[in-house]
């Protein structure tokens, strides 16, 4: 077979490849296959020796052509694909400029924040400070410093989470107190909320975890008339300024005399309905005097200072105030529902 038809095949050869290319990762190799450093038009220029001298011109300028148009070929083939490419994925990505747009969900605070706030915001008003601390607690301070002694009914009645003989997840803020009167300095006016663990069983008004705010004061000359005028306060400013107030003995370890309050319904004014379930009171929280030897423990005198101490539940603030049948609502994370506040 002679030079020029040789070349000819080559040049035929190479045309249908390109022809039937589909993909750019293939154009380059047919290049290489044919014009690259071990390609076949360089494979048949190194047999220009074995060629007459009268024809290598013509030969030469035959193969210089057929590489031009392999070329060209493969330059427009290339221009080709990436057109196919780009259109591709340009209708892949195609924005529809008349759809509406996609709407920004802002959240809020939760009702639990929300009555939080409002309640901080009432003793904040009052001169008190917030204070927190750890939610695992060393038994000294959950039960001992509070007047709760190994052995105390108490210690059952909470039904604790215990983590070794000295460690329990906390069953109440009290604890904070006890560290705020050893930190001092005296006076004292502070509330402290936060989460609290015991081991209940969930249902419409029970939660193995749920919130509370403890407050304490703690000065010279402090009386029960202190705090029923502080609680009365508070009461009127959260439910409203008609809101009476009712104090029921009790008993708390680390409070003598101890009480609980009540507030008169503010769906009813008082009057019985379903909601205060026919008395015209609602239960809201408790309080009373700091114990004399809660107060000896935590380092302060007794005979010297005096204080009253109250806490109640957050989740029951909340459950009142806007009228939620079942704790486990606040809980649930039903946007649904929790939107509506």
């Amino acid at each position: 077979m002679d030079m020029k038809q040789k070349l000819q095949e080559i040049h035929e050869e190479a045309i249908q490849k390109i022809q039937q290319i589909d993909a750019l990762d293939k154009l380059q190799e047919i290049r290489v296959s044919y014009l690259g450093k071990k390609g076949q038009l360089t494979s048949l220029l190194k047999g220009m020796k074995d060629v007459a001298k009268e024809e290598r011109p013509v030969v030469g300028q035959m193969v210089h052509e057929t590489q031009s148009q392999i070329e060209e070929l493969l330059d427009r083939t290339k221009k080709r694909l990436e057109e196919v490419a780009l259109n591709a994925k340009l209708e892949a990505e195609e924005i529809d400029v008349t759809l509406p747009a996609k709407k920004s969900k802002i959240g809020h605070r939760h009702p639990n924040m929300i009555a939080l706030e409002e309640v901080e915001n009432i003793f904040i008003g009052m001169g008190y400070e917030v204070v927190s601390g750890p939610e695992i607690e060393y038994d000294e301070y959950n039960f001992r410093k509070l007047n709760i002694p190994d052995g105390h009914p108490a210690k059952d009645e909470q039904d604790t989470f215990w983590i070794t003989d000295e460690i329990v997840l906390r069953t109440q803020t009290s604890p904070c107190q006890a560290r705020t009167m050893e930190r001092g300095p005296l006076p004292i006016r502070m509330i402290a909320p936060g989460r609290v663990y015991r081991s209940d069983e969930v249902d419409a008004t029970h939660s193995p975890c749920f919130n509370q705010v403890e407050g304490m004061v703690i000065d010279k000359n402090i009386t029960m008339a202190d705090l029923k005028g502080t609680l009365d306060e508070f009461a009127k400013q959260l439910f409203g300024p008609e809101t009476k107030t009712k104090f029921r003995p009790h008993h708390f370890p680390f409070t003598e005399p101890s009480a609980e309050m009540d507030v008169s319904c503010f769906k009813c004014g008082g009057k019985g309905c379903r909601f205060c379930q026919g008395t015209g009171w609602i239960e809201i929280l408790g309080c009373g005097m700091v114990h004399p030897d809660v107060l000896e423990m935590c380092g302060i005198d007794s005979k010297e200072y005096t204080g009253f101490a109250l806490g109640m539940g957050l989740e029951r603030i909340a459950l009142l105030k806007y009228e939620i049948d079942d704790l486990r609502r606040l809980y649930e994370n039903d946007v649904r529902f929790l939107k509506q506040f």
